[in-house]
């Protein structure tokens, strides 16, 4: 069985770090990052709970790859993205709740 993913950008309340991760079950990860389930994560020590920018893949595979070019790309090309989609930085995580 082939399984979708998902690539996504976390921020903080003041949008000053980003993170760029990847998982093949967003709503339930995104969640562990809001109640902060691991507390000695990156995420959690910095408060990344914001979910900013996803996109969907038909496969992990293709996710890992867009997760490895966001990453090796600079902050300024990320804030670029989340712009052309979510120009307030506003939490979609209740969106995602929404539709699927």
């Amino acid at each position: 069985m082939v399984r979708g993913g998902s690539v996504y950008i976390l921020t903080n309340k003041n949008n000053t770090t980003l993170y760029v991760g990847v998982n093949s079950d967003l709503i339930s990860r995104i969640n562990q990052y809001k109640t902060k389930k691991d507390l000695k994560s990156f995420t959690a020590r910095y408060n990344l709970t914001k979910l900013v920018y996803f996109e969907n893949f038909h496969s992990i595979e293709e996710a890992i790859d867009r997760e490895k070019r966001l990453k090796s790309g600079n902050r300024k090309r990320k804030e670029n993205l989340i712009n052309s989609v979510n120009p307030d930085w506003n939490d979609l995580y209740p969106q995602i709740l929404d539709t699927w």
